[in-house]
């Protein structure tokens, strides 16, 4: 059960996933094909499917990009959302395609042009999330203040009193930076002065291991304290790694369930089992069912999780104990362990 008390916020509805805090956390990726090229996109994100991305990002870098975007949209089965720097009119071009467009303003150029695309997306009825980094922010802003939080939210102030003005309220925000202090702090400072649903996450995180530890951080810190309704975790790796880490941080935290949740021992001198080779072999089958499984070494702290997990193994120096709903089910054969586990789980499914 999760104690967390989510920030309140309007809904914003993003094809057929509405964000806010009256609904689930959703799990975002971002394609790093060339858009352009519509067979690689599209694989990709097919795997993105099967891994439980919920909304997938695509760059939209050129009027090639464009193009693709009917097609992409009709080949997919979550929602589109469209990246867009520089130039307004490729924000504009796409939004008869996408089901949300995302804007940097420090990178959109003068007010004018977002306020062109602010008339358009109206017309579209398409929601937009005007997405702040700390690399790129405005320069007159950047001059102005020392603190790069600071200096973010007004930003994003400045930018939303915009889109207010023009009646546009169709809106997700995010305030990104590589730095994860600033990130937390930026979002600490602009939760209770806006009611609209945050998009939170990392920037520029840096290698696949630094990456993971910083937007666990950032991520899991926000979302402890109620703030974020999507997520996304960005990685310089598959963005598959990506959707995984997500549920991970959301699975922690209580926020979501999805698929096995492994409690399992470090191992130490008393491991009686191959507890490592266990979880590869689980996780190697990729189940969706939400289950509890613990894989324990010994029996120190195994007999008290695996009484508490859906199915339990407790290695021992003979044999292996097998639990199922906190009742002990009999000792197995350690070469047995992986074929037992397995039927075990499918009798759950």
């Amino acid at each position: 059960m999760c104690n967390i008390k989510r920030r309140k916020t309007r809904t914003v509805t993003v094809g057929k996933v509405k964000i806010g805090s009256k609904h689930p956390i959703s799990v975002q990726s971002m394609c790093n094909t060339k858009t352009s090229d519509f067979n690689s996109t599209i694989a990709q994100i097919k795997k993105l499917e099967e891994a439980g991305c919920e909304i997938i990002r695509v760059s939209i870098p050129d009027r090639e990009s464009v193009k693709t975007l009917k097609q992409i949209k009709n080949e997919i089965n979550i929602p589109l959302v469209g990246d867009i720097h520089y130039d307004h009119k490729l924000a504009i071009a796409s939004l008869s395609f996408v089901d949300k467009i995302r804007i940097n303003p420090g990178t959109i150029g003068s007010k004018e042009k977002v306020l062109e695309i602010i008339k358009k997306a109206k017309d579209f009825q398409v929601p937009i999330r005007i997405g702040i980094n700390s690399g790129s922010l405005e320069k007159e802003i950047m001059h102005k203040y020392k603190d790069t939080a600071q200096a973010m939210i007004q930003s994003v102030l400045d930018n939303i009193k915009l889109f207010e003005e023009k009646n546009f309220y169709d809106l997700i925000i995010s305030l990104k930076s590589s730095n994860v202090l600033t990130t937390v702090k930026a979002h600490q400072l602009l939760a209770n002065k806006v009611d609209y649903p945050f998009h939170i996450g990392i920037t520029e995180t840096g290698n696949y291991f630094s990456g993971i530890i910083k937007s666990s951080i950032g991520i899991g810190s926000l979302l402890q304290q109620g703030i974020g309704d999507t997520i996304r975790v960005s990685l310089t790796s598959d963005p598959i790694e990506e959707v995984k880490t997500g549920y991970e941080i959301l699975k922690a935290l209580k926020l979501r369930k999805k698929g096995l949740n492994i409690i399992s021992c470090p191992t130490c001198a008393r491991t009686g089992i191959d507890v490592i080779g266990i979880i590869n072999a689980l996780e190697a089958l990729n189940i969706k069912k939400d289950l509890n499984i613990a894989v324990m070494g010994c029996t120190v702290n195994g007999i008290g999780e695996s009484e508490k997990a859906d199915i339990g193994i407790v290695g021992t120096k003979a044999k292996a104990l097998l639990f199922k709903k906190g009742q002990l089910i009999k000792k197995i054969g350690k070469e047995n362990i992986k074929n037992i586990l397995v039927e075990e789980i499918n009798s759950f499914i």
